[in-house]
């Protein structure tokens, strides 16, 4: 299967039948590249010091964007590109994808620009995005897919005329992260219309060995969880983009997969987390600012499902758990259950936006003491069933009226009903975890056919 995955990597497979600030900031990245190229080469190159080296950078990993315009660029000449990405798809040095690509004209053309949750140049909050638009560095159209189907993207790339999607955008290591959903809604429109997709690949920054949570079942299926992956993966996107057109595309598509091209990084391994890349950290989202956050958060996004602040409109999202009626016993009580590589402090904070916003939360801070022995989802069953014992009818599941089927969004964030029914049961995090032990071991074996990268 690895020969067959290597195939796929390095040919095209073809299968079956808006801000003015945001504009600035990026004219300023691009001039502080071209500051630092080689005064002796002329024009300068987009390719001119791509790791950064005179910005004090020392990468030990190539992105599939450098492989791309270093060693792959004849992929796009003599189409109409477009690319889904957002402020994280820049080349080492700091320089936007859009930016480096558009400066390559007439070789390359590019002609659209489409933007996930949060907008192309990432200025919406949760749940948002920037709309349509024409950027206004580049003059290039922005398309807007946030909330779009698959059909509505087919036709929003018929609408640009498109020949070839890029894609290029940091995921985090979490199902929940909207950004991979994105990706498999425009595969299957790729697949839909012909299209040919291309993912630059870019590294999982919480590591790519550890595999923790349930599998979501597919009846929960959802913009925050689409396909039966585990909820912490363990995968790059470019690995999930391999699964996705394998085994799940096609049951959406009528048995079409998509023609789909993986860009694969240089130098990256499993068990690098992202400070270990040497490459700059991008925040992908605007409540992801650090890998420190990406560490939690594919447990304590849980928290979105209940009504506690996950911390939210603070400096430390995700990080700051608590509610008003939380008080000072809960930091002692989860310390004292000894949960691995993981300490709590009880603290107080006063949210300036989302839940809570402007009033004063009591709850813990979350420090990861041992990234490699903590575990980010049981962690949060724990914190959740111990929350449940303390404060009782006090602590709530946020129901969704709206939803007649699947109402509790903490069904949704954990993949199906098991994890709030059984700590409403009153089972402890070991019983609780126990209950997706075994879609745990077969999802496990299902990715180890689609890995890229060695684990040394």
């Amino acid at each position: 299967m690895r020969d067959k995955v290597s195939q796929v990597v390095h040919q095209p497979v073809r299968w079956g039948g808006k801000a003015l600030i945001m504009a600035l900031a990026v004219g300023a990245a691009a001039a502080l590249w071209a500051a630092g190229a080689d005064a002796t080469a002329g024009n300068a190159s987009p390719l001119a010091d791509p790791a950064g080296t005179r910005l004090g950078f020392h990468p030990r990993v190539k992105p599939g964007i450098q492989v791309l315009l270093e060693k792959r660029l004849a992929l796009l000449e003599g189409k109409r590109v477009g690319i889904i990405t957002n402020p994280t798809g820049v080349l080492p040095n700091l320089q936007s994808d859009v930016d480096a690509l558009a400066a390559l004209k007439p070789k390359v053309q590019l002609v659209a620009i489409f933007g996930p949750e949060h907008g192309f140049r990432g200025t919406a909050q949760a749940g948002g995005s920037e709309g349509s638009y024409k950027d206004p560095l580049t003059g290039i159209p922005v398309y807007d897919l946030y909330g779009k189907n698959r059909d509505q993207i087919a036709e929003i790339f018929r609408q640009a005329r498109v020949d070839l999607v890029l894609f290029d955008i940091q995921d985090v290591g979490a199902r929940f992260y909207t950004y991979i959903w994105t990706m498999s809604d425009a595969m299957e429109a790729a697949a839909l219309t012909g299209t040919q997709f291309v993912v630059l690949d870019r590294p999982n920054p919480i590591g790519g060995m550890a595999v923790q949570g349930p599998v979501l079942e597919p009846a929960y299926s959802s913009f925050v969880g689409r396909f039966p992956i585990a909820q912490r993966h363990g995968m790059t996107v470019g690995e999930l983009a391999l699964l996705f057109n394998d085994r799940f595309l096609p049951e959406q598509t009528g048995g079409v997969k998509a023609r789909l091209t993986v860009i694969p990084m240089e130098g990256w391994q499993r068990r690098m987390y992202y400070e270990d890349t040497g490459l700059p950290w991008v925040m992908p989202s605007p409540n992801m600012p650090t890998v420190d956050t990406a560490v939690v958060y594919p447990g304590d996004c849980l928290f979105e499902g209940t009504n506690l602040s996950e911390g939210r409109g603070t400096t430390k999202p995700f990080q700051l758990l608590g509610a008003p009626y939380v008080d000072g016993r809960l930091a002692p009580a989860l310390n004292g259950l000894h949960l691995p590589g993981v300490a709590f402090r009880a603290v107080s904070f006063t949210p300036s936006f989302d839940r809570y916003q402007g009033q004063v939360v009591n709850g813990v801070e979350v420090y990861v003491t041992d990234r490699g022995a903590y575990d980010p989802v049981r962690t949060a069953v724990a914190i959740l069933v111990e929350v449940r014992r303390l404060y009782g009818t006090a602590f709530q599941w946020r129901f969704d009226s709206w939803d007649k089927v699947h109402p509790y969004w903490i069904d949704k964030l954990t993949g199906g009903d098991w994890v709030r029914k059984a700590i409403d049961a009153g089972k402890d995090a070991d019983q609780v975890s126990a209950g997706w032990q075994d879609q745990l071991q077969a999802f496990r074996q299902l990715r180890a056919h689609y890995l890229l990268y060695p684990a040394n």
